[in-house]
């Protein structure tokens, strides 16, 4: 099995760049005296996990309960579901905690701490709860001075107990360069602070300030009164960071494997077997200072063709067309040649496939299998 014989499309993990990425992360923190907690949800793979984690039982965070159950089966046991725990889910993650998983959740209304305090109660199960902190109105979350804050951490009672506060500078995927995410890390990192201040001072105790995103965490400069930064996507990169000038084209490590089919000869149209349910339908580039289209195009070893791109596509059919315009001969990319495709967003080309085809020196290495999902592993009725 080789690139020039592998079923497209494919999905191609560059392990050299991934492993580069990965350690680059774990020496930041380490430098700035953080603990890593890299977020599983892109790579939603065991072997992809062992690469991104300080150990092989965490810390991690998951966005999914279905991720927490696959990678505590493989003995990840320290985890953050950083996604609001909701009265469906109580269930689940009582679940995990009962057979050791030390799995935290979070919340950021009242209403869900009362709920989930008298769930763990009546199934005399302890839980540890974190509460959700809005540091730049991007999406849920307690605003920093919020009275709620401490209203939330008094309902937090019982077998369900106060473990501390998380946050994530969502809005740093709006920054562009180094200056702009530092301000964005800045924020971010002082808007826990203040909280674990406001909390301490009424009496509870964060024994867990949680921050990270991706752009935030490649330019800190320090976490000063931070215990961990979650991150996910720098472990791969996509176009959107390097849109932002966090990382370069050259760094991303994930790629789509296509082949092509056709030509539209008088509009200049390559035409391959890569279409947006391979590629995804993020279009994250298009608000950026250089659209994307679907996807830079690079050739079968991964050089880059700063010329080209993925310009539309439809479910099973991406259309390369030149960014000025200009028509491509047919003769420069013959029926049968293989390219690849950068994402604008690795996390959402990812989750279109089940495997990654783990490509070293330009040969394929491995398979690694990835779940995705959010049902429990086996239903029936």
């Amino acid at each position: 099995m080789d690139l020039n014989t592998i079923q497209t499309p494919a999905l191609l993990l560059d392990l050299n760049k991934f492993t580069a990425n990965c350690e680059f992360m774990k020496d930041k923190c380490s430098r700035l005296g953080v603990q890593l907690r890299p977020h599983l949800k892109t790579g939603k793979s065991i072997n992809f996990a062992k690469a991104q984690m300080t150990s092989a039982s965490g810390p991690a965070t998951v966005s999914t309960l279905a991720e927490a159950e696959y990678f505590f089966a493989h003995g990840v046991n320290d985890l953050i579901y950083a996604v609001g725990i909701s009265l469906g889910k109580f269930d689940r993650v009582l679940a995990l905690r009962s057979a050791g998983c030390d799995v935290k959740v979070i919340l950021d209304n009242v209403e869900t701490a009362v709920m989930f305090s008298q769930y763990c109660d009546q199934k005399k199960v302890p839980c540890p709860v974190l509460i959700e902190i809005d540091c730049d109105g991007h999406r849920s979350g307690v605003k920093p001075d919020s009275d709620d804050l401490i209203e939330i951490a008094s309902a937090i009672k019982g077998e369900a107990y106060f473990a501390g506060i998380l946050t994530h500078a969502g809005d740093s995927y709006k920054c562009v360069g180094e200056e702009a995410c530092q301000k964005a890390q800045e924020n971010e990192r002082d808007s826990l602070v203040r909280c674990a201040d406001r909390l301490k001072k009424a009496g509870f105790e964060c024994r867990i300030i949680s921050a990270g995103s991706t752009p935030t965490a490649v330019f800190a400069k320090s976490w000063e009164g931070v215990t961990e930064v979650r991150c996910g996507v720098y472990c791969l990169f996509d176009l959107v960071m390097a849109g932002l000038g966090v990382c370069t084209k050259e760094q991303i490590a994930l790629s789509l494997l296509v082949e092509v089919i056709g030509h539209q000869k008088e509009k200049g149209w390559v035409i391959t077997d890569g279409g947006w349910m391979s590629m995804s339908r993020d279009r994250g580039t298009s608000a950026q200072a250089v659209d994307q289209g679907y996807g830079v195009v690079c050739d079968i070893s991964g050089k880059i063709y700063d010329d080209l791109i993925v310009g539309s596509a439809n479910q099973e059919h991406g259309i390369i067309v030149r960014r000025d315009g200009s028509l491509i001969d047919p003769k420069d990319f013959p029926v049968g040649t293989r390219l690849r495709i950068l994402p604008n967003h690795a996390c959402a080309m990812a989750a279109q496939h089940p495997q990654y085809f783990v490509v070293k020196d330009g040969k394929i290495d491995a398979i690694w299998n990835r779940i995705y999902g959010w049902q429990p592993k086996e239903l029936s009725l």
